[in-house]
């Protein structure tokens, strides 16, 4: 359904996606992962033929994004982070608007728009107007105007973000709907957990080149340390790091925010006395200490160095 190779693309001096190469399969749901700034959203607006890109080469369905613009775009549905609705306007007459700009008659973007309604699970409001939404229905109808036009290719980026835990369920589970119908779904988000529920295969991007992809199983496979050792300090000293990075069995070291640090660990030592005498040595006072078996997470601190919601 959609084939990248090689693409590359700068703005100025500054080269923000370094020659990705990735495939994805029709009906697949695909996740895209990486840290702010990584060149995730240049990479979907190159997609979406929003951004051009300099080298190389975009395919939908075998056709061509830089010969054939206007074609991709009725082929793609994008629903980005922010909020694309007009607040005093009703569900269904945004939905009609947005249907007729994809280029859907009256008469059957109205009929459209009932159907999206039903499939995002706001019938009953429909004529309510957005702006007496709460967040998370209004995410629901964001989606909703991406699917008007049928598109075989759907991506969204950060669909959940700031929701209550009802409309995230309903948001993930209606994804998931879609993606069983046969859909193909590209799916970035800040929760892994959400990418690992939905996604078969994952690409994780970061400073503008793809440096891991494949399944679950084959991500975590590529993990060098059998375990991770997350540390809660009340406070993290250049010593104790240097220290951390220095002992036997330990492959690296992360710090995720002000007090928390992860070890990663080599052929599964535990060096767990050795850590406790090197803190209070450094002048370190541990408050929690947990062995966590590595995972999504876990590969992405490995790979990038940062949390996926830094």
């Amino acid at each position: 359904m959609l084939a990248l190779t090689n693409i590359k693309k700068s703005f100025g001096q500054n080269e923000v996606v370094k020659g990705i190469t990735l495939n994805i399969e029709k009906g697949e749901a695909f996740g895209l992962l990486g840290p702010n700034g990584a060149g995730k959203s240049t990479t979907i607006s190159m997609i979406c033929g929003l951004v051009p890109y300099q080298d190389g080469d975009i395919l939908v369905d075998g056709v061509s994004v830089k010969k054939e613009p206007q074609l991709i775009k009725k082929k793609i549905g994008v629903v980005p982070q922010d909020i694309a609705l007009y607040p005093t306007m009703s569900a269904i007459d945004n939905l009609i608007f947005w249907g007729q700009m994809y280029g859907l008659k009256s008469k059957e973007a109205k009929n459209r728009a009932k159907e999206v309604l039903e499939i995002v699970g706001l019938l009953d409001r429909a004529k309510d107007k957005i702006e007496t939404f709460s967040g998370g229905m209004k995410r629901r109808i964001n989606i909703g105007a991406a699917l008007l036009h049928k598109p075989e290719l759907l991506i969204m980026d950060e669909p959940t973000v700031g929701i209550d835990p009802q409309s995230r369920n309903h948001i993930l589970e209606t994804v998931k709907s879609l993606n069983e119908q046969g859909m193909t779904i590209i799916y970035t988000s800040h929760y892994m957990e959400e990418v690992e529920f939905l996604c078969k295969r994952i690409a994780i991007i970061d400073y503008g080149q793809l440096i891991a992809s494949g399944s679950k199983k084959e991500l975590t496979n590529r993990l060098s340390g059998g375990k991770v050792l997350h540390l809660v300090a009340d406070q993290v000293k250049p010593a104790f790091l240097m220290g951390l990075k220095s002992m036997d069995g330990v492959e690296n070291v992360t710090v995720q925010q002000e007090s928390d640090i992860d070890v990663f660990l080599q052929n599964h030592k535990e060096p767990l006395a050795d850590i406790v005498l090197l803190a209070n040595q450094s002048g370190v006072k541990l408050q929690q200490i947990q062995l966590q078996e590595p995972n999504l997470e876990t590969l992405f601190l490995q790979l990038t160095g940062r949390s996926l919601r830094d």
